[in-house]
């Protein structure tokens, strides 16, 4: 190492004179950078902490099972029974009755095949709302028989009586035309339309 005049030491195989002397307010014992002024720099961006998955390959996300409504099995469809005389949905008429006396004067009462149960009840095939002497169901039953071409008068399973013509009914009994039928307070008259001048034919299958 050499020394300067001012003090400076150098190296003289790299500088051939001082390289300090001349430096502005040049303090030895500071240490400086070799070039004054700011260096310019580049802001660097946090680093970011790798997410426990780096490098992992992403799996497809799995879609849930379709939820589906748990089929019920099918039930072997039988069709309603059909009177012997109903046809294409229309349940023939074979007579009727009407009302003569009691809180329904003057209304029929349409009657099928077989049989034709009467009460208040709307389940009834022959329906007497007004007249509340008469059983709810199953009053009496008028029947009708298409091989024989007949009717008949059953009592009902309640406990009112039947009568016809002023005779208690308790066993089925014919009935003819306009007989009277008597339930409760009200008195039915028979008005047949199946009979000896006419009968439904059977229809071919």
């Amino acid at each position: 190492m050499k020394r300067c005049s001012n003090g400076h030491y150098y190296d003289p195989q790299m500088h051939s004179t001082c390289p300090y002397c001349g430096i502005e307010n040049f303090d030895p014992s500071v240490t400086r950078p070799l070039s004054s002024g700011t260096f310019p720099y580049m802001e660097v961006p946090p680093t970011q902490p790798k997410r426990p998955d780096y490098g992992v390959p992403s799996l497809p996300q799995a879609s849930p099972p379709a939820w589906s409504q748990p089929q019920t099995p099918q039930r072997e469809q039988i069709p309603p029974t059909r009177g012997v005389t109903q046809v294409k949905g229309y349940d023939r008429v074979v007579g009727w009755l009407v009302c003569v006396e009691g809180a329904e004067l003057g209304k029929d009462y349409r009657l099928h095949s077989e049989k034709n149960f009467i009460g208040r009840s709307e389940k009834m095939d022959v329906v007497i709302r007004a007249d509340e002497t008469i059983s709810r169901e199953n009053h009496a039953i008028v029947s009708y028989d298409p091989k024989k071409n007949s009717f008949r008068l059953h009592p009902g399973d309640g406990r009112g009586l039947v009568y016809i013509n002023g005779e208690e009914v308790t066993i089925p009994v014919p009935i003819q035309a306009y007989d009277m039928i008597e339930i409760g307070e009200t008195t039915l008259q028979f008005v047949p339309f199946c009979g000896d001048r006419f009968q439904w034919k059977k229809d071919k299958a």
